[in-house]
């Protein structure tokens, strides 16, 4: 049941309706830009969108326009099919010394790149290394993430910025659920293209925004961004969406990014 002080707002009727109003203005393709996961309509191919939206969700922090210029660095790197490159590439300097982006340096990001084309060479597509991931997880989510972001984080020397969080340090783990989403998910706006996963499996990538959103509508009374507040808020919208939990993630989010005033309606008793 969602908590009880949500009800001196709404009902789960009401809020539904109001959810619903948002998605189906905002929930275009047209206004995606700016955000990391505009690169992913470049590709076609789902292994060449799976890299690159590996590479985007995972420096999907800090500044929006520092975002989309270090997404841009990288994947220019990679040119127009990054699967291909990276099945054949032997090197590890891939992307120039030069790159930064606040805690992620050049070595941090090659490293990772070198991660993923070893994973690639090995399970011939992120999605399968996804699967394997489950099947020795017996099916849990969190013990499969561990896994998935334990490979993709290992590194060629001791002290590196991890660009995957994992579900077992407790953090809330956004950005790899801001990359699940996108993969998983099919509409105007999350461009899909696995079937490792289905909509109803996902968590909310949650951040201080969305953290404050959820607060405002009574989905969790949590006071900090942590995992368990992002698996609170999953679960509120859960009991409206329980097919697609996520599916308000972006346009709730998008008011904020878009400076657009986000009207909670209120209880007229």
């Amino acid at each position: 049941m969602l908590p009880c002080f949500l009800y001196e707002r709404m009902n789960k009727t009401e809020l539904k309706a109001f959810l619903e109003g948002l998605y189906y203005v905002y929930a275009r393709h047209e206004i995606i830009n700016p955000d990391p996961l505009y690169f992913l309509y470049s590709y076609h191919d789902v292994r060449d969108r799976e890299i690159a939206g590996l590479i985007a969700s995972s420096l999907a922090y800090g500044r929006v326009a520092q975002i989309m210029k270090s997404v841009e660095k990288v994947l220019s790197c990679l040119g127009n099919e990054p699967y291909k490159f990276l099945m054949n590439n032997e090197r590890f300097d891939l992307v120039p010394e030069t790159f930064k982006h606040r805690f992620t340096a050049a070595y941090d990001m090659n490293n990772f790149l070198w991660n993923i084309a070893n994973v690639i060479r090995e399970y011939e597509s992120i999605e399968e290394f996804m699967s394997e991931c489950l099947n020795i997880s017996d099916g849990n989510l969190f013990s499969c993430l561990d896994k998935f972001s334990e490979r993709l984080s290992m590194n060629r020397k001791t002290e590196s910025f991890s660009l995957i969080t994992a579900p077992k340090d407790g953090s809330a783990c956004k950005r790899l659920f801001l990359y699940l989403k996108w993969l998983v998910r099919h509409d105007d706006v999350d461009p899909g293209g696995w079937e490792v996963l289905r909509p109803s499996d996902l968590i909310v990538p949650t951040d201080t925004h969305m953290h404050r959103i959820s607060v405002q509508l009574g989905l969790t009374s949590r006071k900090s961004a942590d995992l368990k507040c992002a698996v609170e808020i999953t679960n509120g919208f859960r009991e409206i969406c329980p097919e697609d939990p996520v599916k308000y993630d972006f346009v709730l989010t998008r008011s904020g990014i878009r400076q657009i005033e986000l009207i909670l309606p209120q209880n007229n008793n």
